[in-house]
């Protein structure tokens, strides 16, 4: 059998199984994300280590939080999988899988993924990818939608080709104002409809942007896009289409349900409204909040200090401008200290950060992290509300306990 027979056949009978509550163990492990009813159980997919499983269908998983403390990338088997329809794909021939480029274009194009290869240049990029509902869970007061800890999220190196060297290909015409983006994946009821993402043209043209076959020197998971899945660094995941299969290109703003109504939030300065509140105007949600977490530690945890130091760890991410400094606090944000930043492996990249505290006594302790990125956005230390949960970007509090040292 060879690798795409393969891959077919697991993922025919690995989603089978996980739709029907048999794959892998039953009820191996479960983990606690921190908010009220935030018990999930962790799930092994197709190509994935056990993850915790938000949904069933359309299959949504997400990554546990220690994963982060473990590298700088994230693992293919720990990337999470999130789905917005439940029609996705069971069966995918990649010889057979094309993109279409089509509308305001000079030269239609059919693409498959061997053209992609051999007509462009490859390029390669470390990247962050967050769903713009990553932290929802902890939303108060509790917000609809899937109820997210922490964990989707994930830095992978991407390879693939400009997405604008495939558009000057076809020939942009002129007065083009956006591309519409699909995939495979299809609604399960004749009234929902279709997941199609636009993106304003001079955004599908920045040179970041790729159309992806490659993550971490290894083929898409089938769960993350496979064979072709659009790559936006910088903005959040519910651009990145999977199984990427036509881009249209149109001389209006394109006015689908999941462009023009989905993923949007409050116009408002910090996209926050008083809780319980409608906001009057909302505006597209489109580039990444600049984040930070400790990431060695978590909530609960009862840990050492010898001589009164605590070693601490974390990463921090933004929405492309790159990290200018981290700071901690020890005090319930009374006071910071600044982090010493770790390698810089790109602007769009998760950035390590590392602080070792002095004078740490015994007892319980709240700790914070918050960013600040080049661009001057720094985290709030309230989170501002808004109905959709979305953009949630306050510096997070991890509460431990140092322990009495033996004598």
């Amino acid at each position: 059998m060879d690798d795409a027979a393969s891959r077919r056949t697991l993922l025919k009978a690995g989603l089978a199984a996980g739709w029907l509550g048999l794959a892998g163990r039953a009820r191996a492990a479960w983990l606690e994300q921190n908010f009220d009813n935030g018990w999930r159980e962790l799930v092994p997919y197709p190509q994935k280590m056990p993850l915790m499983r938000i949904t069933t269908r359309p299959v949504h998983l997400e990554t546990p939080f220690s994963q982060f403390d473990r590298s700088l990338i994230t693992p293919n088997e720990a990337v999470f999988v999130r789905y917005h329809l439940a029609g996705h794909p069971l069966d995918i021939d990649p010889d057979a899988h094309s993109l279409a480029i089509i509308g305001a274009v000079k030269r239609p194009l059919t693409l498959t993924q061997a053209d992609l290869k051999k007509r462009f240049e490859t390029v390669r990029q470390t990247v962050v990818m967050e769903c713009a509902g990553n932290g929802r869970g902890l939303f108060e007061p509790r917000v609809p939608g899937a109820q997210l800890g922490n964990g989707s999220m994930a830095c992978v190196e991407m390879a693939g080709a400009r997405l604008a060297d495939v558009l000057a290909a076809a020939g942009v015409l002129d007065g083009a104002r956006q591309i519409a983006c699909r995939g495979v994946d299809q609604p399960a009821l004749e009234q929902t409809p279709a997941f199609v993402r636009s993106l304003d043209l001079a955004d599908a043209l920045r040179p970041e942007a790729m159309i992806a076959w490659e993550m971490n020197g290894r083929p898409l998971p089938v769960l993350n896009g496979y064979p072709i899945r659009l790559v936006m660094p910088g903005f959040y995941a519910a651009y990145w289409i999977k199984h990427l299969s036509q881009i249209e290109v149109l001389d209006h703003v394109f006015d689908g349900w999941f462009s023009s109504q989905a993923y949007t939030v409050p116009d408002t300065p910090d996209n926050g409204v008083p809780p319980g509140s409608m906001p009057a105007k909302t505006a597209r949600l489109t580039r990444l909040k600049v984040r930070s977490f400790v990431t060695n530690l978590a909530d609960g945890d009862i840990v050492a200090a010898p001589e009164g130091r605590l070693a601490l760890r974390g990463i921090a991410f933004d929405g492309g401008s790159g990290i200018r400094r981290v700071e901690v606090s020890a005090d319930g944000g009374a006071g910071w200290r600044q982090a010493e930043l770790g390698p810089d492996a790109g602007r769009f990249a998760f950035r390590p950060w590392t602080l070792t505290l002095d004078g740490v006594k015994p007892g319980p302790l709240t700790l914070m992290a918050r960013a600040a990125a080049n661009d001057g956005q720094t985290q709030p230390l309230l989170q501002p509300w808004n109905p959709g949960g979305y953009a949630r970007n306050v510096a997070e509090r991890v509460k431990i306990v140092v322990a009495e040292t033996k004598r």
